[in-house]
């Protein structure tokens, strides 16, 4: 528990209220506007649909005026006196959800944000109040990832809060009701972060904001903090949508030595005949030299690439061309330009590391204009694992060496 927060009413008026409500605002528009940046984001490679639950505990903060709770209740519009105030108490939430995808959840919870009292001094003597609220609540939760184990959260719903006052005290009038509630249902917003401690774990911290009304019916707000555990029930971990084949670089079979003519008398041999250029090609997957979707070379990839320079020295070429190959999943343009980057990046590999002159090297994408599957070998548009496994063969780099030995 915090320590006492004295409040002096000589500087508070009987208008608080509407600056509330502009300091109240502003914090929707930031709950609504993270919200809406995280559905913005979307993921091809979904986790499975799944449900959770969960429970957390944090540190409330009243931001219910007092004075105006005490006017309500005097009915009068400036009650005498100054204000010592304990407006911080420890809450708990329950909570569970249904994910529906990697972004978008669904939240009902129970929450309790504790007890917050005060006392102010009339000319009866002390006035003793105190309130609490609990209630239930349903979110829409939204959840961006930034990395593979942490992601972001805003959250904005709809809370049904009971609020209930007790009053007492030498200065409690005898015409005022010592006991009040009130029920109300109003907005709250959110924002926090989670982190994966397991695939059936997860740790939240969060900042929630509630709008309640007290029990003698004045709004106001309660800022939440917490810490919570999310326990996913049946979830998978997010694994690749297609595994990633072996990173094992496959020397090509050599050319068969050209067969040696024996010139005829007179005896002074005939020279060889001049080496033909013959273009020798090797596929690599392009799962095993990058992550799906992605055009940055993987630590598997760097070893078959090192493996195939190696196999390059002593070799006379005359040039080197990479070309990057998709699958059919998405758009002709989007398709096109990763297949370009991938091949960039074969080429910027081969010249950084494997010490090929960049000049002997061209780089093309050719989207998925050029597939090693067949029409009706994989059947289905949507990207699932299946589909996705089935057309591995088509998402490729090649790269073909024009020279000889």
């Amino acid at each position: 528990m915090q320590g006492v927060r004295k409040v002096l009413t000589d500087t508070q008026t009987s208008k608080p209220r509407k600056n509330d409500m502009k300091n109240f605002k502003p914090l929707y528009w930031v709950g609504l506007a993270g919200l809406g940046s995280v559905l913005a984001t979307s993921a091809l490679a979904q986790d499975s649909k799944y449900y959770y639950w969960g429970l957390g505990v944090g540190q409330s903060q009243s931001q219910i005026d007092d004075r105006q709770t005490t006017n309500s209740l005097l009915r009068t519009s400036n009650s005498p006196g100054s204000f010592t105030s304990e407006r911080q108490d420890t809450g708990y939430k329950v909570f569970g959800g249904y994910q529906f995808n990697r972004n978008i959840g669904l939240e009902l919870g129970y929450f309790n944000l504790g007890k917050f009292t005060y006392i102010t001094s009339l000319p009866g003597g002390a006035l003793n109040g105190r309130y609490e609220t609990e209630g239930i609540n349903l979110d829409l939760v939204g959840t961006m990832p930034l990395s593979e184990k942490w992601s972001a959260l805003a959250r904005v719903g709809a809370q049904y809060a009971n609020t209930r006052d007790a009053f007492g005290g030498p200065g409690l009038p005898a015409s005022a009701s010592k006991d009040n509630s009130q029920r109300d249902t109003n907005v709250k917003v959110g924002l926090g972060l989670q982190y994966e401690l397991t695939p059936s774990i997860f740790v939240r911290a969060e900042a929630e904001r509630f709008r309640v009304k007290d029990g003698i019916g004045s709004n106001g707000d309660v800022n939440y903090y917490s810490m919570s555990l999310v326990f996913p029930i049946g979830r998978r971990a997010a694994t690749p949508v297609a595994a990633p084949m072996p990173a094992v670089y496959v020397a090509p079979t050599p050319p068969p030595a050209p067969e040696r003519v024996m010139a005829p008398p007179p005896p002074a041999p005939t020279p060889p005949p001049a080496p033909v250029a013959m273009p020798r090609k090797v596929q690599f997957s392009a799962d095993s030299l990058f992550t799906f979707n992605k055009a940055q070379v993987r630590p598997e990839g760097r070893t078959a690439l090192d493996a195939f320079s190696r196999n390059l020295q002593g070799t006379r070429f005359s040039n080197i061309s990479v070309e990057g190959n998709t699958d059919r999943i998405g758009s002709d343009a989007y398709n096109q330009k990763l297949s370009q980057e991938r091949a960039d990046a074969v080429k910027a590999y081969l010249v950084s590391n494997g010490g090929i002159d960049a000049s002997k090297i061209s780089a093309k994408g050719r989207g998925e204009t050029n597939p090693v599957t067949k029409p009706g070998d994989c059947k289905g548009n949507k990207p699932t694992p299946s589909l996705i496994a089935c057309l591995q063969p088509d998402r490729r780099v090649d790269v073909v060496v024009t020279g000889e030995r």
